[in-house]
């Protein structure tokens, strides 16, 4: 088959697919609790003679995107965990309204290594109505002169009680 047909073939299949996978439309809710990860550092290169590779330390900018045109949301916390799960830090010192379409952004600094490579949020929201999830993500930079890394990562709900 020639790379034309290919393209259009696997178009319209994505397209034939793409109306039944949205067809109950968005997920509406009052509440959740998201996993995001986050990289405090990240490994590249080869090993070196202790048998580990480069360490280069990256920053995280936390967006949690209040994707509703109609309802607030309110973020009620954003703990911080380093890769062996401990708790680092809760950014957040109270609940904060999001307004409809709004922003809330958090910072991870390039200088906190502590996380890890295998750090991670949990930010916690709710709404007074079923509302759209938030769009919760982390842009992840590591800028050294010419040569840089920019990477984002984004949230899956959890469930925190069983």
């Amino acid at each position: 088959m020639k790379p034309n047909r290919l393209l259009r073939s696997g178009w319209l299949a994505l397209c034939l697919a793409a109306p039944a996978a949205f067809a109950d439309g968005p997920v509406l809710a009052t509440g959740q609790a998201l996993y995001l990860p986050i990289y405090s550092h990240i490994w590249y290169g080869d090993l070196n003679r202790q048998g580990y590779p480069i360490k280069s330390a990256a920053s995280a900018l936390v967006s949690i995107r209040n994707t509703d045109p109609k309802t607030p949301i309110r973020v009620l916390s954003a703990r911080y965990y380093s890769t062996d799960g401990k708790l680092l830090k809760d950014y957040m010192s109270g609940p904060r309204n999001v307004p409809p379409m709004g922003t809330y952004e958090l910072y991870v600094e390039r200088k906190e290594s502590a996380g890890g490579s295998g750090a991670n949020f949990v930010i916690v929201w709710q709404s007074a109505v079923p509302a759209n999830a938030p769009l919760v993500e982390a842009l992840h930079v590591d800028v050294h002169g010419s040569r840089g890394a920019t990477f984002i990562t984004r949230a899956q709900p959890i469930a925190l009680d069983k």
